[in-house]
């Protein structure tokens, strides 16, 4: 999956009012960024590199197995595959969109 199919995939799973009420980034390195401004109804998702409450940082491949459901998010953040920084209260609002 690439950045782009990445973003629209969370841009549906988000929708106009995910409940996160917060902003966050998955930082996928050289790939990329996808930001999540949840601050707002709507919700907004784009590719800025804006700063974030809640930052994630993992492999775009695994960006793409986490939004297929081939990558359970404490597993990921157990392996090693995910790292957040900031708010981990985010992070974890996040498993009931993602």
């Amino acid at each position: 999956m690439d950045l782009q199919a990445c973003t629209e995939a969370i841009r549906t799973k988000v929708g106009d009012d995910s409940g996160l009420n917060a902003t966050l980034k998955f930082d996928c390195g050289s790939d990329g960024v996808v930001f999540v401004d949840a601050s707002a109804t709507p919700n907004t998702v784009s590719n800025e590199n804006k700063d974030a409450a809640c930052t994630i940082t993992i492999a775009l491949a695994d960006l793409g197995a986490l939004l297929t459901g081939q990558l359970n998010p404490m597993n990921g953040f157990m392996m090693g595959k995910l790292k957040v920084s900031g708010d981990m209260g985010i992070a974890m609002r996040l498993q009931t969109v993602v």
